[in-house]
């Protein structure tokens, strides 16, 4: 069986950003009711999972818990689950939020791997986008993270927003580089519903890039920084060498199982998914009342999981091993997608070598189309 991760899902941020979708509140002052809650959900799984190897706390800002307050979450799962050691333990930070000392705190505790949401390097897009951190704090986190100690950091960065230009975007990563960090996760700027951003597009005050240009960005950063080294794992992600590819969010694209707590979080096993309330109220209510805090769950059916595996795999720059997949799904693409196959290999979109179908450069940015297999 493989071993399980869990994610722990912080609902906290100082002000929201104009693009993002996560579910967050800015009510600092339901944190400590908040992780109540989160430990007595822990205590009721605790005896339904086995040893797991990643933990991941994101956010909402988990950089905005106080130290007494990550001390005691990090106490709390290890009483609570097992982990392996040598475990990957992540925390998402906002650059505003990292000084020196709290970084010295957070190896301390066992973080071993930090996710800054820099985004930008560019003050206007920072402005726009309306994160809370200034370039010089970007900066400042970066280097402070590596005094610390800190050997394992990845930094999030967005493209594809209104009024930025490819050239200004290459810029971004050649900035970044300097930092040499060991994971990139580059994004496309969507629009989410609901958000400000959203809602701006619908009146026509802000324009996106079109697909065309989606494309051009996609190619020219992924052309970037294999360049320089970088392993370009899956459609968003790079790591400086395999090694510090995400063991977590690996565990999203293969069908690993994993347990998420808090708001909104989600949770996989055995074919089953479910997902808590997307409410800090709620998810309180439920677990004081002795409920587990779950909104919904589904049961996966066959050709749903091999459709989703189907999907994931193609996003992956390892592919999917056919031999394993039929055994598996007892689906043999080999065959059964033969013609259109042979048609995405002779528009340079996949391989077929050492019985593995993955997906060439071109392949990643097209990987909704070929998911449609």
């Amino acid at each position: 069986m493989k071993t399980p991760g869990l994610y722990i899902h912080i609902p906290f941020c100082k002000s929201k950003c104009h693009y993002c979708g996560f579910y967050s509140v800015t009510s600092l002052d339901q944190i400590p009711d908040f992780l109540g809650a989160l430990f007595i959900e822990m205590e009721m799984y605790r005896k339904e999972w086995g040893p797991m190897d990643t933990v991941y706390i994101g956010g909402g800002t988990p950089s905005v818990l106080s130290e007494k307050n990550l001390r005691d979450l990090l106490r709390k799962v290890r009483e609570n689950f097992n982990l392996l050691p040598d475990s990957e333990i992540t925390l998402e930070a906002n650059p505003g939020d990292l000084d020196l000392s709290f970084l010295r705190f957070l190896k301390e505790i066992g973080v071993n791997r930090l996710n800054i949401g820099i985004q930008s390097f560019d003050p206007k897009l920072l402005d726009f986008l309306g994160r809370r951190h200034t370039l010089r704090e970007a900066v400042s986190a970066i280097e402070a993270s590596r005094k610390a100690g800190f050997e394992n950091i990845g930094m999030d960065l967005i493209y594809g927003v209104p009024g930025q230009g490819v050239h200004p975007w290459l810029e971004t990563l050649s900035q970044a580089l300097v930092f040499s960090p060991e994971h990139l996760s580059c994004y496309q700027l969507t629009l989410e519903p609901g958000t400000p951003m959203e809602m701006r597009y619908r009146r026509n005050e802000v324009e996106f890039p079109e697909e065309e240009m989606e494309y051009v960005f996609f190619m020219k950063t992924a052309e970037s920084l294999e360049d320089k080294g970088y392993v370009h794992y899956e459609v968003s992600n790079f790591a400086r060498s395999i090694e510090f590819a995400s063991r977590h969010n690996q565990k999203y694209w293969d069908h690993t199982p994993y347990l998420g707590l808090g708001p909104g979080a989600h949770s996989f096993l055995d074919g089953r998914r479910w997902w808590n309330f997307r409410s800090v109220d709620r998810y309180h209510k439920e677990l004081w009342e002795g409920r587990f805090p779950v909104e919904e769950t589904e049961i996966l059916t066959r050709e749903q999981l091999r459709m989703e595996a189907l999907f994931l795999g193609l996003r992956k720059k390892s592919g999917i091993h056919l031999h394993d997949f039929a055994k598996q799904y007892q689906w043999d693409l080999a065959v059964e997608k033969k013609a259109i196959l042979d048609q995405f290999q002779k528009e340079g979109l996949v391989s077929i070598r050492n019985g593995f179908l993955t997906p060439t450069r071109a392949g990643l940015a097209l990987a909704d189309r070929l998911s449609l297999l």
